[in-house]
């Protein structure tokens, strides 16, 4: 029989994407050192328990202040709470720094766009073009030539 966590999932359907937890290994790590794939998986399952310890903790704390929305203040108390209260200053600090962040993407319209508007009819084409292209790629085709769309060649005669 699996253990279960609270949401009924098992175990191994709250896991982590091992590429990226590699990839956060190595950068922690000189570079001389490496980490056998037993111990990366360890640490990846250390991780996933920490989260549950912390989210199930935090969820207590929401619980007890009558909230039904863990927010960051919530995982802040939960660190103090579990004994890890001399990393909350770096913790907050890195909250900070994403807010900040997101925040500014947000100003920009998100970190897709490239300050260009485009019009609805314009946006379809570049969309139709783009797919034209992929098919072309995928076919071992050549790729049409980039066309301007009919209402800039309309304002520019």
């Amino acid at each position: 029989m699996e253990p279960m966590d609270i949401v009924g999932k098992s175990k191994e359907d709250a896991s982590l994407p091992k590429a990226t937890m590699t990839k956060i290994i190595k950068e922690m790590l000189p570079p001389d050192v490496r980490v056998a794939r037993d111990a990366q998986d360890l640490l990846i399952e250390c991780c996933v328990e920490f989260i549950n310890l912390v989210s199930s903790e935090s969820n207590e704390v929401c619980s007890r202040e009558d909230k039904r929305t863990i927010a960051p203040e919530h995982v802040l108390k939960a660190l103090d709470v579990l004994g890890f209260g001399e990393y909350i200053n770096e913790v907050y600090s890195a909250y900070e720094q994403h807010r900040l962040e997101t925040m500014q993407d947000s100003l920009r319209g998100g970190k897709w766009n490239n300050g260009v508007e485009m019009t609805e009819e314009e946006a379809a084409a570049e969309q139709q073009r783009m797919f034209a292209e992929a098919r072309a790629r995928m076919n071992g085709g050549t790729i049409p030539p980039k066309q301007q769309p009919e209402t800039n060649q309309s304002l520019e005669s």
